[in-house]
């Protein structure tokens, strides 16, 4: 088994804390998975059965070509045909706010996985917050890359909206993880308003008692 810290370098950081939440051998989806990044990560550092679901054709072909076993599908629609606790983990990653029913696709992977681990920005850090008081403009920086106009985000959700979300689903947060603005993990853990505030994405790792 290749170790996970020589394989992870290049790799986005909520990527390489999401492969270190999961363990060894387990049955893994990533919903969303772009041309496999995490999936190849995850397969020669942790030797998971891994399996991904991607809306853009492009993405699939990218993965399959990495030979990935990778389906085109839409979270929004097509998580209803999996069947419960058919994976270990369920895994979404900064794709949240691009879902139209951002509820249902959090029930669903609560559903049909054991354990579920989401990434996403946090539109209540204190840059997002500073920008929108005093400039009066929706933000444009290098976490959020996007113009008001053009962004693929459907929703702007903080780190509470999503934790109030998971209790509102029955979930339990098992892990709470928060990285600053240089994509840096928080050395100390934070109460939920210190991190909404100070952090520029989180990483959950969540369960739902069945």
């Amino acid at each position: 088994m290749t170790d996970l810290a020589d394989l992870v370098t290049d790799t986005r950081v909520d990527l390489r804390i999401i492969a270190s939440l999961i363990e060894p051998g387990s049955r893994v989806l990533d919903i969303g998975c772009g041309a496999g990044e995490l999936l190849e990560v995850l397969e020669r550092s942790r030797r998971v059965d891994a399996r991904g679901i991607e809306i853009s054709q492009k993405g699939v072909n990218a993965a399959v070509a990495r030979g990935l076993a990778v389906i085109q599908g839409d979270a929004d629609s097509d998580l209803s045909q999996y069947p419960d606790q058919s994976f270990d983990y369920v895994v979404l990653s900064e794709t949240i706010q691009a879902t139209h029913n951002a509820r249902r696709v959090l029930e669903e992977m609560l559903r049909i996985g054991r354990k579920v681990i989401v990434s996403l920005p946090n539109f209540g850090h204190f840059d997002v917050r500073f920008r929108l008081m005093f400039l009066g403009r929706m933000p444009v920086s290098k976490r959020l890359p996007y113009s008001w106009y053009d962004t693929p985000n459907i929703h702007f959700c903080t780190i509470s909206d999503f934790v109030a979300l998971a209790h509102e689903t029955g979930a339990t947060v098992e892990q709470a993880i928060t990285l600053n603005a240089a994509g840096r993990k928080l050395s100390l853990p934070l109460p939920e308003w210190l991190a909404n505030l100070f952090g520029a994405q989180g990483v959950f790792l969540l369960s739902r008692q069945r």
